[in-house]
């Protein structure tokens, strides 16, 4: 078995943590006695410094032609000046639209041995196991109109919050097809009281649960799960919502974990192409310091193996990897408690070499 992936290291800590992630490649690839075939390509502020783009033609080319895209961070503070059109962030729009990427999974784990790395009390936290649906190409971020006009005498911006009911039908389908494979329980959260476009959601969401009668359907206004995330995350087992809600959500779902740095993500399409990537950022001011956590990536790496390839156990055994040197008290800064004398830091590149020899090893 080949298969080809397209590394886009991007911006800051990306490269680096990609690397980690091809690492852990590496060791399937011994372990099963697979082949992957690697093509980088530029994204992000990298890019633009490059070809005077974000995402250059050359780049969606390569990510079209390969069975899967592996994807770091982008961004830096230093385009924070630049045009609307040609900032790092408009790459991820654009690549996420092209490649028809509008399901973003992004699960929440919380390992037992990191229950102490959260801000909540571990009998919160404990056994926390929920996975995100977020709707990945509509709303806010792509609809039109959209700017900066004088309106009445002075500046006013606005951008439309616009959802079709094809594009709720079908991150619906991929939200309960979820659950089936979970606890069968889907929490849809919308803004219904208050917006026409969160109605239409809701309406859209329970039609479609007509066609999984074994699936039990909920609905949360966003302000409300915001807080049941907190007060009560194991409540939770799928959540579907739209873009922006889940952009939110999910980012403090990652703090339920303990760190930004354990949560991987994965934009699928129709097809079984998909993007995989950390949820944190590209942490300019971390790069070249070996410390940023790869966890993130390399558990991106193994929804790689389960949702683009099917290969079931390669994925497991990365994530019973990941435990494995969990259990065995390694930590990165962001997840270090100087405090418990069972733990030893090391950096970036030492979580990778470990958790490549215990993938090897187990």
């Amino acid at each position: 078995m080949r298969y080809k992936i397209a590394l886009l290291g991007g911006d800051g800590v990306g490269p680096a943590i990609i690397d980690e992630g091809v690492k852990t490649l590496n060791a399937i690839e011994r372990k099963f006695g697979i082949k992957f075939e690697y093509e980088k390509a530029l994204i992000g502020g990298c890019a633009y410094d490059d070809c005077g783009h974000p995402l250059p033609e050359s780049t969606l080319s390569i990510a079209k032609d390969a069975d899967a895209v592996f994807l770091g961070a982008v961004g830096d503070w230093k385009y924070d000046t630049l045009p609307p059109e040609v900032r790092p962030e408009k790459a991820l729009l654009g690549i996420r639209k092209a490649l028809n990427l509008f399901a973003n999974l992004r699960p929440v784990t919380v390992f037992d041995e990191l229950t102490e790395a959260s801000t909540l009390k571990p009998e919160v936290v404990k056994g926390v196991d929920i996975m995100i649906v977020r709707e990945l190409t509509g709303d806010v971020y792509f609809g039109q109109p959209r700017g900066i006009q004088e309106i009445n005498g002075e500046r006013a911006g606005f951008n439309n919050m616009i959802y079709f009911e094809k594009e709720i039908e079908r991150v619906a389908h991929v939200a309960f097809q979820t659950a089936q494979k979970r606890n069968k329980k889907l929490c849809s959260v919308d803004k219904s009281n208050v917006l026409d476009a969160s109605r239409l959601w809701r309406e859209i969401v329970t039609a479609v649960s007509d066609s999984y009668p074994d699936v039990e359907l909920t609905h949360m206004y966003v302000d409300n799960a915001a807080m049941q995330l907190i007060r009560n995350p194991k409540q939770f087992d799928v959540i579907v919502t739209g873009n922006i809600f889940g952009d939110i959500l999910s980012d403090e779902a990652s703090m339920i974990s303990g760190s930004l740095g354990m949560l991987p993500s994965a934009s699928l399409s129709n097809h079984q192409k998909g993007l995989f990537e950390p949820i944190h950022g590209s942490a300019p001011d971390l790069k070249g310091k070996n410390v940023v956590n790869p966890i993130a990536t390399i558990l991106s790496a193994a929804m790689m193996m389960r949702y683009s390839f099917g290969l079931d156990d390669a994925a497991l055994l990365i994530e019973n990897a990941v435990k494995s040197i969990l259990k065995k008290g390694y930590r990165t800064q962001d997840i270090y408690n100087a405090t418990q004398k069972e733990q030893t830091l090391v950096g970036t590149t030492g979580m990778g070499d470990l958790i490549y020899n215990e993938i090897l090893n187990l």
